[in-house]
């Protein structure tokens, strides 16, 4: 690449950095702070406009200062870079700020064998701090090169939490929660929930900003990047998984509903949406891994703003809703490993959480329980699944109804979901 430009773009992103907001204090500002102590690799991976780079700048300025050297691989110009540019982009960064031990790379699996260097770099005692919306690429190449060397932090749209920061909503989670305030709080989960956790969308609230990412996310994390020729069955999976988060998904269904050329077809494009943070599956829990393998998997969005943007009717699927921003909320807790189950009789519950070989809790959502129909069939569920895990106590979270049902000894408790993400 040429030097002179790259020089240029050196010292204008630098501008850009000092000049930046940080914006909202993100959660795992904290998980990243508590690994910069140690040699390894930190690696922040999540979708495009999640804030990455924006967290990335929080620990900058809190922990470092001026003390990194910084670069976004998203820039354009870049477009020329490759791993042989690396050693003459360190002696421009020496010439413009002197000698410094850490490197802050946004956004670096753009560049093919990135890996390499920083592998060469880091065993000479340098620290690397590095965002990538690839799941795949950044924890497939860092395991490759850098074995037991590397911490990934996952980064998520807003949590419910952060957006009351967002919006300056003042809220005291150690207090009760008095009768005005939850009437403003449902309110502000009502927006939340419509609305999802993308900053940038939620900022200038306009629907084509996250059409715009959404498209970007398509485009760039997947059909470039996998080399995809099949560009209009690709997006037509991918509405159809936007529109139907929470239900199960069939490979062979799929398959034929869309008219794609073999099962292996779905599973590739599915693997590929789920790389680019556009969607997870959910395995079914069981105490076979064949059995789960060949389980049908359920499907969750990366953000209810993109779901009402891209796919769903938002009025018509509130449940779907609620069941998706709970799934995110236990995948950034990271506490546990995230399932469904099935009972012996087919009564489907929508969450089993396992710790250590071990199902610690069972959760299902649902909008409201106030039909006999839609009692019986949570609580139904519930305890079938208790009786066959061996559990004494589950959680049905609703909209904004709270109750403690006891049957033959085991508690359910209904939690009203604002009072669950504030927990």
């Amino acid at each position: 690449m040429d030097r002179t430009r790259l020089l240029e773009i050196v010292q204008e992103q630098y501008q850009e950095l000092k000049a930046v907001q940080t914006g909202t204090e993100r959660e795992k500002l904290n998980d990243i702070c508590e690994v910069l102590e140690l040699p390894h690799v930190i690696a922040i991976t999540g979708m495009r406009r999640c804030g990455k780079s924006t967290l990335m700048h929080q620990a900058l300025k809190q922990v470092y200062a001026d003390q990194v050297y910084y670069l976004d691989f998203e820039d354009e110009r870049l477009i020329d870079f490759n791993v042989n540019d690396f050693n003459l982009l360190y002696e421009i960064f020496i010439e413009l700020f002197g000698e410094k031990k850490v490197f802050f790379f946004d956004e670096i699996q753009v560049v093919d064998k990135w890996e390499s260097y920083v592998r060469r770099m880091y065993k000479s005692g340098y620290k690397f701090i590095i965002s990538g919306s690839s799941a795949e690429l950044l924890s497939s190449e860092l395991s490759t090169k850098l074995t037991g060397r590397h911490v990934t932090i996952e980064l998520l749209p807003f949590s419910f939490l952060e957006y009351l920061k967002f919006i300056e909503y003042p809220i005291d989670v150690s207090k009760p929660i008095l009768t005005k305030e939850r009437g403003l709080l449902k309110n502000a989960f009502n927006q939340y929930l419509k609305k999802g956790g993308i900053p940038e969308y939620l900022k200038y609230d306009n629907s084509v900003i996250v059409k715009g990412i959404y498209e970007n996310i398509i485009y760039k994390d997947v059909i470039v990047r996998y080399e995809i020729k099949d560009v209009k069955s690709l997006r037509e999976l991918s509405l159809w998984l936007l529109s139907n988060s929470g239900s199960l998904i069939s490979y062979t269904k799929l398959k034929n509903i869309l008219h794609l050329g073999s099962i292996n077809t779905v599973k590739n494009y599915i693997h590929f949406l789920e790389n680019a943070y556009l969607i997870f599956t959910v395995e079914k829990y069981t105490y076979s891994v064949g059995s789960q393998t060949v389980a049908q998997k359920k499907v969750y969005t990366i953000d209810t703003g993109l779901m009402e943007a891209i796919g769903f009717q938002f009025s018509k699927n509130m449940g779907k809703y609620l069941e998706n921003i709970v799934y995110l909320q236990l995948r950034r807790s990271q506490q546990a490993k995230i399932y469904y189950y099935k009972t012996k009789n087919d009564l489907e519950v929508d969450f089993c959480l396992r710790e250590d070989r071990k199902v610690i809790m069972l959760i299902q959502v649902t909008e409201a329980m106030n039909t006999p129909e839609t009692r019986d069939r949570e609580i139904k569920a519930l305890v079938a699944a208790m009786n066959e895990l061996k559990l004494q106590e589950s959680i049905i979270i609703t909209l904004d109804h709270a109750e403690t049902i006891e049957i033959d000894k085991k508690i359910i408790k209904v939690i009203p979901i604002v009072s669950w993400l504030l927990s």
